[in-house]
């Protein structure tokens, strides 16, 4: 039997927010996530973007981008991602370009066409601007494509992001359609599916679509696929379903509008749920890929397997962020990083 196709590892973060703690925590907490990360060989770690969401602090990616930059050394950083109908092209490029200029061939800038967030607050993200649609992503994509120095289009007459660039982020699509899959190949993009949404996803379509329909580009000669999984990796399975319990409650409080910051494991483990709970609960999958490290590794080589994908980005909604250190350097050494 071949040896398994072992690729790079990243991480995903969301800076959660735990009972009984503030935002504040949860920002440090993700920093000594990413300084962990950095030190075990991880390839990237990203942040998200979501707005007014008890739970989660990752509201301004560039912002926390930087911090996160600022603490670790080797590790790319970047955005997973910016969503683009939230802001105008022009100051996403603007933000990226000075990362770049802080952190050289460091940064990466990850693009999604999602809200992040309700309509309402969608809306005062915003404002009553005709220009911030979905329907304009493309173009602004573009846009910002050209003024981060993608050469096949042609910036504004008169701006630039920074004024002397020598070096630019990369630019990656986010999806979890086949949309992305799509934009992404036609543009010569790399692409991220988020699979850790749901693992019922068509995955597999979208990454056939991406690699058939790939268009090399200058910076990007070949496709390049991440797909994203929710993992946990302890001593033991019981242990690892047992500090997955509060991502599973998470995933419930989203599906049904009932949001609040991340419970406690014991909580999760006693919560008293409704039948109608129980049977919505029993439908999510929480973290994916639970159990001893060498159960998630093996989770994962079938994944990369399955979908072709280049590269894997590991998200993971846990109560403390120990917890996630812990997680990811059991998964980093046995997948031999």
């Amino acid at each position: 039997m071949s040896a398994p196709n072992r690729v790079p590892l990243s991480v995903l973060d969301l800076a959660t927010v735990r009972e009984g703690h503030g935002s504040a925590d949860a920002l440090r907490g993700t920093i000594e996530i990413a300084k962990t990360a950095d030190e075990l060989g991880y390839a990237r770690f990203w942040v998200a973007e979501h707005h007014n969401m008890p739970a989660v602090a990752s509201t301004t990616p560039p912002v926390l981008i930087g911090a996160v930059a600022a603490n670790t050394r080797n590790i790319r950083v970047g955005s997973g991602g910016v969503m683009l109908p939230n802001h105008m092209p022009f100051v996403v490029a603007e933000q990226f370009a000075l990362l770049e200029a802080l952190y050289p061939d460091r940064i990466d800038l990850g693009i999604g066409r999602a809200p992040g967030t309700d309509q309402a607050t969608a809306a005062a993200l915003r404002g009553v601007s005709p220009y911030l649609t979905v329907e304009q992503f493309p173009d602004h994509l573009q846009t910002v494509m050209a003024l981060l120095g993608d050469v096949r289009g042609s910036a504004p007459a008169r701006l630039s992001a920074t004024p002397a660039a020598e070096t630019y982020p990369e630019i990656w699509i986010l999806g979890s359609s086949t949309y992305g899959a799509q934009l992404a190949a036609a543009l010569g993009l790399p692409f991220c599916y988020a699979y850790h949404f749901a693992m019922s996803s068509d995955v597999d379509g979208a990454a056939r679509l991406y690699r058939d329909g790939f268009q090399p580009s200058a910076r990007f000669p070949e496709p390049h696929l991440m797909v994203s999984a929710s993992v946990l990796a302890a001593e033991t399975t019981e242990e690892a379903q047992y500090l997955a319990g509060p991502s599973r409650i998470m995933a419930l409080s989203l599906r049904t509008g009932r949001l609040g910051p991340m419970v406690s494991p014991e909580t999760a483990a006693t919560r008293q749920l409704s039948d109608m709970d129980r049977a919505v609960l029993d439908s999510l999958p929480g973290t994916q890929y639970a159990g001893t490290a060498e159960e998630v590794v093996a989770g994962l080589d079938t994944l990369v397997e399955r979908t072709g994908a280049s590269e894997l980005i590991l998200a993971g909604a846990v109560y403390d962020p120990a917890t996630r250190t812990d997680s990811l350097a059991r998964i980093a050494k046995a997948w031999g990083l």
